[in-house]
């Protein structure tokens, strides 16, 4: 079990943030990484060309760890969106086939499959919140021959419901229906293998629990999809890319393995070497490591919860880094101002208060947020 990593982290006395699922700080030694990179910006004489290949090299090696994945099914992207951009440009449907999403999920995974469903003549099933809070079981029953694709994650994003990613892609590869995934709310913080899971496509943001950098990510592609057409056309993918004297014989094939759908700019001389280090972080404390001491967090939270008579996911049906209490009639109006008063920060999602702890929280923060909650409720 490790410890509050909290002195990693630039967390001032009396501020209790527990809202990793909203935007994860950065660690002070990241911080200092990107300061430094600012500054090498004054100076471009100084960045010498094989930096634009280095640096995403390094994030491709770290985030193919993570998941259990080769360095080279591995894309560099902006945003979810850009990346499930990629997936829909690339997964056949017909139409009167089926696209399967869950109630409430988040909107960069469910636009892009509305708009290809309307484009071929394909339909949007979304799967309603399951009574019984198992949606492993109601996204499996939703799946049939006539699916073409499953988009969905680890979790509900709005109170940590629990999906078996393992139990859908098996159901999902048995009637040959392709499986993306966006883990952006569990991926470094629940273990994750794409050996096991096998999807098609995976994609992740890196500002949230991976405690990297806005407006950066990655991808994995499936090695059966690499052969895929790219959303944008950048040198960078090309092949012989590297040959900075000769980049105006131009290529038809493209750099081996993912690389085609890096997003431009991959070599981000700011954000790469940031989110490298938080990769780096992430590693060394052990992703298993960090599930669990999140679950004694989250599991705190529900006890206390529940002795106040209030409604949480039951243990097993939920993700240890992400827990929501839920209100049938929607979440009391006064719990904002009175949490936003003593800087305690959670977010407000659909009728829940969604509380996201990580490694620099500990049950201190824990037991001031329900000071405010039996004062208030």
């Amino acid at each position: 079990m490790i410890k509050c990593q909290k002195e990693l982290f630039e967390i001032p006395d009396g501020i209790t943030y527990l809202n990793a699922a909203y935007m994860g700080p950065l660690t002070k030694r990241a911080a200092e990484i990107g300061k430094v990179a600012v500054e090498q910006k004054l100076t471009p004489w100084n960045i010498p060309v094989s930096e634009f290949f280095d640096l995403p090299g390094r994030v491709y090696n770290l985030s193919a760890k993570l998941i259990g994945a080769e360095p080279s099914d591995m894309a560099i992207v902006p945003s979810v969106s850009y990346g499930i951009a990629i997936a829909a440009k690339n997964i056949p449907v017909l139409a009167g086939q089926k696209i399967v999403v869950m109630a409430d999920q988040f909107p960069s995974n469910v636009y892009p499959w509305k708009e290809l469903a309307e484009e071929k003549g394909a339909t949007v099933e979304t799967v309603s919140w399951p009574s019984d809070d198992d949606w492993t079981r109601a996204i499996v029953e939703a799946i049939d021959d006539n699916t073409a694709v499953v988009a969905t994650a680890n979790a509900h994003w709005t109170n940590g419901s629990f999906i078996d990613l393992v139990a859908v892609g098996k159901k999902a590869r048995s009637v040959g229906a392709s499986l993306v995934l966006d883990l952006t709310q569990t991926l470094g913080v629940v273990p994750f293998s794409v050996k096991d899971v096998d999807p098609d496509y995976m994609v992740v943001g890196a500002y949230k629990w991976l405690l990297g950098p806005y407006s950066y990510g990655f991808m994995y592609v499936a090695e059966r999809n690499h052969g895929g057409k790219p959303i944008e056309e950048s040198w960078m993918t090309r092949k012989d890319a590297d040959d900075f004297t000769r980049l105006v014989d131009y290529k038809e094939a493209y750099e081996s393995g993912a690389r085609r759908f890096d997003m431009g700019e991959k070599s981000n001389f700011i954000h790469a070497p940031i989110a490298a280090e938080a990769l780096s972080l992430i590693l060394s404390l052990g992703v298993e490591n960090i599930a669990a001491y999140l679950k004694t967090l989250t599991d705190h939270i529900a006890t206390r919860a529940r002795k106040m008579g209030l409604n949480v996911v039951d243990e097993g049906k939920r993700v240890p880094n992400l827990i929501g209490i839920n209100f049938a009639g929607g979440v009391p109006e006064n719990i904002s101002s009175a949490l936003e008063a003593k800087k305690i920060h959670v977010s407000i999602r659909g009728d829940s208060i969604r509380i996201a702890p990580h490694i620099y929280n500990d049950f201190d923060d824990i037991d001031r947020m329900f000071e405010v909650f039996e004062r208030e409720l």
